[in-house]
């Protein structure tokens, strides 16, 4: 049945809780996002070594598994409920599956292992100064000169771009949008982290100014891997999100029951009650979508960007909003920086905007079911 895990599932995903409960918790957190790389790499060692979380949708003829969007949605869960820093979604969820959609075996062959086993981070450099998650926002230039492309351009908010190995560029050429590997340690990439809001997800500034760049795929008909790489990476973060919604909501039932105002606990109070209920709706509604969207995919499903547009629009109102209603529940205390309430909102309003606020994917759930017109 389409968005219920099974039990292999749900063991995946309790193994990923632990880790992370072990691992991870609040004072890792912290230490991490503070850090000048912003992850514990030991961590990420083990996870890729003592988990193999990394290869879980990675083709087995490239060094994974061959699992699908379920697999990486219950653990993408399990992040969002730990608010676990580390380049997962840019190099696990973004580069692999770009890089593999591109259909350049060559190029998989000889990145995809290495990202399966952790040794190397990856991202996807694709938006601009405007911000667009559209074709038409791409105006990186990529020219021809013999033996490969010269890059020059500007690419912003590149998720985890300060501290990856390769970078997947999004370019545009005369035949049209492309795709380009680049090597960060190339001299002509000028790397600058960005202050962000939310500092357990990292983001960077990187400038191309005649970076080489090995062409993937064929020329000029790159966008389709990247709107693949959209639709996978929008209906992971969804996944996380709805991780994210679990724990405010765990936050705030346990801290109803343990204030006490008026000789009595606050979750006795009406109002109270009320606004854990809503939260508790939202939550339901973000986990059945989230995890349709994931079921959809790894079936192979042709509406499935119609659902990954869904998922993102609702798991995103649905976080911003809890995380938001946890702050006032926890009156005061929720505002402090020792307690995580506010990170839990940070991350919730980075996500909503990352790949599109809800009204853009929404606008694009309509256009795909035709109740709008396409532009």
């Amino acid at each position: 049945m389409r968005g219920v895990l099974t039990e292999e599932q749900e063991q995946l995903g309790a193994a990923v809780n632990a880790l992370f409960a072990d691992k991870s918790p609040e004072a890792a957190v912290r230490k991490s996002m503070e850090s000048a790389e912003g992850y514990d790499r030991e961590l990420w060692d083990q996870m890729a070594e003592q988990m193999g979380l990394f290869g879980l949708a990675i083709p087995e003829q490239f060094g994974g598994d061959g699992y699908g969007s379920e697999e990486i949605g219950v653990v993408m869960t399990e992040m969002g409920r730990a608010l676990y820093c580390g380049p997962y979604l840019s190099s696990v969820v973004m580069f692999a599956t770009a890089l593999g959609a591109a259909g350049d075996n060559d190029a998989a062959a000889r990145y995809l292992p290495a990202i399966a086993s952790g040794a190397t981070i990856g991202t996807v450099a694709l938006t601009e100064d405007k911000e667009s998650w559209e074709p038409e926002g791409v105006t990186l230039s990529a020219r021809a000169d013999g033996s490969g492309y010269t890059l020059h351009g500007t690419k912003t908010h590149v998720l985890d771009g300060h501290i990856a190995d390769v970078i997947l560029v999004v370019g545009r050429t005369d035949s049209g949008i492309s795709l380009f590997l680049v090597d960060a340690a190339d001299p002509a990439v000028t790397r600058t982290p960005l202050p962000t809001l939310d500092r357990t997800r990292r983001q960077a500034t990187l400038t191309f100014d005649g970076a080489r760049g090995r062409l993937v795929g064929i020329d000029g008909e790159g966008w389709a891997a990247v709107a693949r790489m959209l639709d996978v990476a929008v209906i992971a973060l969804a996944n996380e999100q709805v991780g994210g919604i679990e724990r405010v909501l765990d936050m705030s039932v346990q801290y109803a029951k343990e204030r006490t105002q008026f000789g009595r606990p606050i979750g006795s109070f009406q109002a109270v009650k009320h606004k854990c209920a809503d939260m508790l709706v939202a939550l339901e509604s973000a986990k059945s979508t989230a995890r349709l969207a994931a079921s959809a995919d790894a079936d192979g499903d042709p509406g499935v960007s119609a659902l990954a547009d869904l998922s993102k629009s609702v798991c995103s109102e649905a976080y911003s909003r809890c995380a938001s209603e946890t702050i006032q529940l926890h009156g005061g205390i929720g505002f402090t920086w020792e307690h995580p309430a506010h990170l839990y909102f940070k991350r919730a309003r980075s996500s909503e905007v990352l790949f599109g606020g809800p009204s853009h994917h929404r606008r694009l759930l309509g256009e795909r079911v035709g109740l709008l017109p396409a532009r």
